[in-house]
């Protein structure tokens, strides 16, 4: 019996992703364990593995295909002694009624003409409940668009991309805005006017339109959830880097690692929560979770976006280790190569903008974790020592912290401490 290949979740948080690359073709035989397609997920491109044996008989979703959702029937497998006809027959897994299906059906069947079963085209049931794909919700609330007013044309009147692309004006949310508030519901709130792309065709002003990818759809989810749902404080110091950059030099002189400040910045921070496990924490609505391990994401800018590769228990792991770790993890994380347990989890991030000239900044933390530390450039700056007014390399670092889960005393404790093995790095030797 032909077997269905579908679409893989590639990570716990993967709903959809995109057909990126087949790496086998209809009538090529396949073995388990084979390299068949390349995955996007929202943060890498990893390859999926076939499970079965068999012959490939049809492809059923094409190369380069965004927003396939989890457990999709993506291709068709044959067993020994079957056709390409046999393909056709394949049960969609994927496929499979819902619980609101047979009442779906049922209004279908009742209705004397179409027209007469608006609720269900539009893809919203009877009680209200809107079936839209997660890309097509998304798509929609980027678009300003009523998805209640969107006619469904997937499975049982979900509404897919397609049919939130093709909504017509009379769709926009703003139509259905004052049933919504005449009914008490809450809505999410959206800028009033129009929006980027509206405004510049409206004032025909020349632009490119770049689609956005996974990853870039996923920042700004994110990040927009961060700014409204956690309370965000900051906290600023200064610390003195003239020593680390001194000792830096001559442990490069006499290793192959080439240490970064980036890694003297790691192993301090992994060393100050271990002094301070307070601040190594996050906030759940069950409690508050305090971690074993500092576990650091480490921001790297990659041509789609942010990503955080983790040095795990970093409190354990010399400078050479960390560097060797973070030099494979960051040309893996520009390759879109990373697996998901290399990004996902981490309990404290790091932002550097160091390298950019940056002195100081203010970084968006990164939920579940409970703070992120920004890293400005070390400078040449006056400072006083014993009364006098000398020179001294000065590196302005910034704690985001979630008020939730660290209180400023804490934050403090941590800067502080943190501050110590910047100031004098060979403590981190120790």
């Amino acid at each position: 019996m032909p077997i269905d290949i579908l679409m893989p979740a590639l990570s716990p948080t993967m709903t959809e992703g995109k057909l990126a690359k087949w790496h086998k073709k209809e009538g090529d035989e396949v073995k388990a364990g084979d390299i068949i397609a390349e995955i996007e997920t929202d943060k890498a491109t990893m390859e999926f593995e076939a499970v079965d044996e068999g012959k490939i008989g049809k492809i059923l979703v094409a190369e380069g295909a965004e927003g396939v959702a989890v457990n999709t029937p993506i291709a068709v497998l044959l067993e020994e002694g079957e056709s390409a006809s046999d393909a056709k027959a394949a049960p969609k897994k994927a496929e499979a009624p819902k619980a609101e299906a047979p009442k779906a059906e049922e209004k279908k069947a009742e209705a004397p003409k179409p027209a007469a079963a608006p609720a269900m085209k539009s893809g919203a049931s009877s009680d209200g409940r809107v079936f839209a794909s997660p890309l097509a919700r998304r798509m929609a609330q980027q678009a300003g668009i009523d998805l209640k007013a969107v006619q469904g044309s997937g499975p049982h009147g979900r509404i897919v991309k397609a049919d939130v692309e093709k909504a017509p004006q009379g769709a926009k949310a703003g139509a259905a805005a004052a049933p919504a508030a005449a009914a008490g519901k809450a809505a999410a709130p959206v800028a009033s006017g129009p929006g980027a792309r509206q405004l510049a065709d409206l004032l025909k002003m020349p632009y490119k339109l770049e689609p956005l990818s996974g990853m870039r759809r996923t920042i700004a989810r994110r990040l927009t959830e961060s700014k409204q749902t956690v309370p965000h404080f900051y906290l600023t110091i200064d610390t003195e880097i003239d020593e680390l950059l001194s000792l830096r030099k001559r442990l490069n002189d006499k290793t192959d690692a080439k240490i970064s400040v980036n890694d003297f910045v790691i192993r301090a921070v992994a060393l100050a929560l271990k002094k301070v496990p307070t601040a190594n924490a996050s906030y759940d609505d069950s409690g508050m979770m305090y971690y074993e391990h500092a576990d650091i994401s480490v921001a790297v800018a990659t041509p789609n976006g942010l990503i955080t590769p983790i040095i795990k228990a970093a409190e354990g792991k010399g400078l050479t280790q960390i560097a060797s770790e973070m030099k494979d993890l960051a040309a893996r994380a520009r390759d879109g190569k990373l697996k998901p347990e290399e990004y996902q989890g981490g309990t404290f991030s790091i932002s550097n903008l160091g390298m950019f000239g940056i002195k100081q900044f203010e970084a968006v933390i990164n939920p579940p974790q409970g703070c992120i530390l920004a890293i400005g450039a070390g400078e040449q700056r006056p400072i006083v020592k014993n009364g006098q007014i000398v020179p001294a390399t000065i590196m302005t670092c910034t704690l985001s912290v979630d008020h939730r889960a660290v209180d400023g005393a804490v934050g403090a404790q941590f800067l502080q401490a943190f501050k110590g093995f910047i100031d004098d790095p060979l403590t981190m030797l120790l």
